[in-house]
């Protein structure tokens, strides 16, 4: 029993069952000196420990003790091992821990976007669920130039390596544009993703995590997308979804008035030129 719980013990004796402190010290086998002795802080002590410990697990996430105890070693600090553990443990990093998938640092532009064609493309990943419960994504793209819906692509999933086909297609038809602005989710963080950019000579603009802002465009895009299609409809099957989002697209280029560009539709603000036959365009099942 350490000596904090035997001082317990003794002011259980003394309060509860009128033992003097002599006696209960006697009885639960501490010296009274100890007893009286106020306890030690021992986060005042473990000050230092904690820090180095912070500092290592934040700088490298997947590090066990032992290295949590070498590390602060070769710099210097004389703590033993069971001293790091004990700290180490109160710390819960004795726990698995799981470290957040991060971006690696790249260009973190602002929404500014010239009114040119195939300057900049939004690309975004949404998901929804069908009827009988099955979820289902869609991937979209969008030319921030003339708030053009490009092309909306409906699937089970939608993995990095079916939004390349996708931007493959869209480049056979319209040219590669001059940078793609994404958000920061696993799709759009991929290395295949990264790849494709470099191969076509295209900036890919990764938006600041928790600044869907920075992506307004295909973020007001999605949002007419989820109130005009999504929930108005019972889908009982993928092409149920990919024939309403074929409609609603078409509307939204060739029909629909918007705000931004000056109250006209996005084939109107600026005309593109005419693109090759629809069927040109073969989505992937």
């Amino acid at each position: 029993m350490a000596p904090p719980a035997k001082s317990q013990v003794i002011a259980i004796l003394v309060a509860d069952h009128g033992l003097s402190v002599r006696h209960a010290c006697q009885v639960a086998a501490l010296s009274r000196a100890a007893y009286y002795r106020p306890p030690p802080d021992r986060l005042d002590r473990d000050t230092d420990v904690i820090a180095a410990l912070t500092a290592l697990v934040t700088e490298t996430p997947q590090c066990g003790f032992w290295m949590c105890f070498d590390a602060p070693r070769l710099a210097g600090h004389p703590w033993n091992w069971k001293r790091v553990y004990r700290v180490y443990k109160t710390l819960r990093l004795n726990l698995k821990r799981r470290s957040k998938r991060r971006v690696p640092p790249g260009e973190r532009p602002l929404l500014d976007t010239p009114a040119v064609l195939n300057g900049i493309w939004a690309l975004d990943v949404m998901a929804d669920m069908r009827y009988s419960g099955t979820r289902f994504r869609t991937a979209n793209v969008m030319d921030e130039g003339n708030r053009e819906g490009l092309a909306i692509e409906v699937g089970l999933s939608m993995p990095a390596t079916r939004v390349d086909p996708l931007l493959d297609q869209l480049v056979a038809i319209h040219r590669a544009p001059s940078g793609l602005r994404v958000d920061n989710g696993p799709e759009l963080i991929s290395e295949n993703l990264r790849a494709w950019t470099a191969r076509h000579g295209v900036r890919l603009l990764h938006i600041q995590p928790g600044k869907p802002t920075q992506n307004a465009y295909i973020e007001r895009f999605n949002g007419s997308y989820r109130k005009e299609v999504l929930p108005a409809y019972v889908f009982g099957s993928l092409d149920d979804v990919r024939a309403e989002t074929e409609r609603w697209l078409t509307i939204y280029n060739t029909w629909r008035p918007h705000d931004s560009p000056g109250r006209v539709p996005p084939f109107t603000f600026p005309p593109r030129s005419p693109a090759p036959p629809e069927s040109s365009f073969k989505r992937s099942a």
